[in-house]
């Protein structure tokens, strides 16, 4: 395969779709520890508790929260794109399938951010 097929094979929205699913996926592993470390939080007291829950109104973690969502959407959307691919038939209307579940991903992490 030469070298202009490889790049133009990255410029595929397929492939677009699969880094995202990838690297969301990834940040949702990378976030994992901590949330389990917060959820661990509760174990330790009442107080504990009720600083964690103060530290997470910082507007800098407000907006980390609208990205976990946005990530949460993005994985969703993609996991959903790859049961289609296994269990339909492939066609050319899932370009239009994509475009729709990235359209969903953002709208999930917008509702989100606008409800805050």
């Amino acid at each position: 395969m030469s070298m202009k097929n490889d790049y133009r094979s990255r410029n595929h929205p397929a492939w677009w779709a699969f880094l995202v699913h990838r690297l969301s996926g990834l940040a949702l592993s990378l976030f994992l520890p901590f949330h389990f470390w917060a959820l661990g939080q509760a174990l330790q007291g009442e107080a504990r508790l009720d600083t964690l829950l103060r530290w997470t109104e910082l507007p800098l973690l407000k907006f980390a929260e609208t990205g976990l969502v946005l990530l949460l959407a993005a994985h969703l959307a993609g996991g959903l794109r790859l049961l289609a691919l296994e269990f339909l038939p492939w066609r050319g209307w899932q370009k239009t399938l994509l475009a729709w579940a990235a359209g969903a991903a953002l709208a999930a992490g917008l509702a989100f951010a606008l409800a805050l």
